[in-house]
């Protein structure tokens, strides 16, 4: 009796065991299969419904001013390009607010400098470095107009993206924000063209999947506009958290605000394309949804905020996701040296019949998404497409180990700490010259 009871436990661990590595392979399979094909069928649903037929709106509505502020902080080598193309707006009515936080090189000089020339730009200097955050908030007591449009230092505004985002803000009193469309200018190298793919065929897919879904992580920090009278009522952006524009995001939706993409409204911009400037600028990335998951994570058991659960849930299981695959790397890696239960085994990483069927949906994805965002791009449809095919080698691990590190150090952080910010790596060269052909209104 005693060895039947013994045998019946054994097999019962065993097959629990089993059952365990089952999930673990089986989560990591089916989760990014799953929201790829929630990407897609919500992105072309976003395209014909709203982009293809222009549905959410077409002009502004009434004559409404707009206030452009762009927070500088050593911005001394792009700022006169940013402020020339903010300038050169196409909309009659706006202003632009340059904020100088607390530069160490020639920026506030430059600045003064273009004021001079141009009514239309006004300088506001804060003494010493407060962080993104309170530059942008400082720029929205000094505005003059109830909307708000918020750009980069170093990027480069479409002359017809103020209207597109206006043309949201003045249709609706629920909309509270308006996330743009980033385009990246430099190209040249592998990690280049990748993230050109990847705006095309990962971020932009996702963010007109969410706003079909009804509710969007974040807006764009690089281009986004605001109602003032929406910020005042959530208490402006907050100075501690790493990525004030995730938070500012899940602040607004969650009193009620509606945010919308607007793909039409193009800004230019440089990403890293060095992987140390890469890793930290996903590193702050995932470290801000982390930050904000765990500030509001609470609040949201609200049943008033049931809208937003979709977003929460989808970047918490992301989150598990990431650590589900550092357990299977563990355990294959273990297994390479020391012995291992057989049910534990993992003996190869390489994709197997799971892992083709994967990869072919990502390029099923990356097709559409490209095919949506052609009318974006001056390239050819499959110049981009061979270089995404190379994506999830690349920035699947990166995303996986910037979460991974990315929560124990959201966790460390200390509370009100003020996050302040330095200009990242752009991969700029001192001798690059933008070809401005390149940003003509369409």
């Amino acid at each position: 009796m005693i060895e039947l009871i013994n045998a019946y436990s054994a097999l019962l661990v065993e097959t629990m065991n089993l059952g365990i590595r089952d999930f673990l392979f089986g989560f990591a399979f089916y989760y990014p299969l799953v929201m790829a094909w929630m990407w897609m069928i919500g992105g072309v649903w976003f395209y014909y419904r709203r982009e293809y037929r222009h549905i959410d709106c077409d002009k502004p509505v009434g004559d409404e001013g707009c206030s452009i502020l762009i927070p500088c902080f050593n911005e001394a080598d792009t700022v006169r390009q940013t402020m020339q193309y903010a300038l050169q707006t196409i909309y009659p009515n706006f202003e632009v607010i340059a904020i100088n936080d607390g530069s160490k090189d020639e920026t506030a000089a430059i600045l003064d400098e273009l004021a001079l020339q141009n009514p239309r730009l006004r300088v506001v200097h804060l003494v010493q470095n407060q962080g993104k955050a309170m530059a942008l908030r400082a720029g929205a007591l000094c505005a003059q107009h109830e909307f708000l449009v918020c750009i980069d230092g170093d990027a480069l505004l479409h002359p017809y993206a103020v209207e597109h985002i206006m043309c949201h803000l003045t249709s609706e009193g629920r909309v509270g924000a308006v996330t743009g469309n980033p385009r990246i200018l430099n190209r040249s190298t592998l990690l280049g063209k990748l993230q050109v793919g990847e705006f095309a065929s990962i971020i932009g897919l996702i963010k007109r999947a969410q706003r079909t879904y009804g509710r969007i992580f974040t807006v764009s920090g690089v281009i986004a506009g605001f109602r003032r009278t929406a910020l005042q009522r959530v208490g402006y952006w907050n100075n501690d958290m790493v990525t004030e524009d995730i938070d500012i995001s899940w602040r607004l939706q969650m009193e009620g605000w509606d945010i919308r993409y607007e793909p039409e409204a193009l800004c230019y911009i440089y990403m890293p394309e060095t992987l140390s400037g890469l890793w930290k600028q996903r590193l702050r990335w995932a470290q801000g949804g982390v930050e904000v998951l765990l500030r509001h994570g609470k609040s949201l058991l609200s049943w008033r905020r049931r809208r937003f659960w979709g977003i929460a849930v989808e970047y918490l299981i992301s989150v598990g996701w990431a650590y589900t695959m550092l357990l299977i790397f563990i355990l294959y890696f273990w297994g390479l040296f020391f012995p291992i239960s057989d049910v534990w085994y993992v003996d190869t990483l390489l994709p197997r019949w799971h892992g083709v069927m994967l990869g072919m949906t990502c390029l099923v994805q990356f097709a559409v998404s490209l095919l949506i965002d052609r009318h974006y791009e001056h390239k050819s449809y499959l110049h981009h497409y061979f270089w995404v095919i190379w994506y999830p080698l690349v920035f699947w691990l990166l995303s996986m180990f910037t979460t991974i590190v990315a929560l124990p150090k959201a966790l460390m952080t200390k509370p009100n700490q003020r996050a302040r910010w330095v200009s990242p790596d752009r991969g700029l060269r001192p001798d690059e010259v933008i070809d401005a052909s390149r940003v003509q209104a369409k």
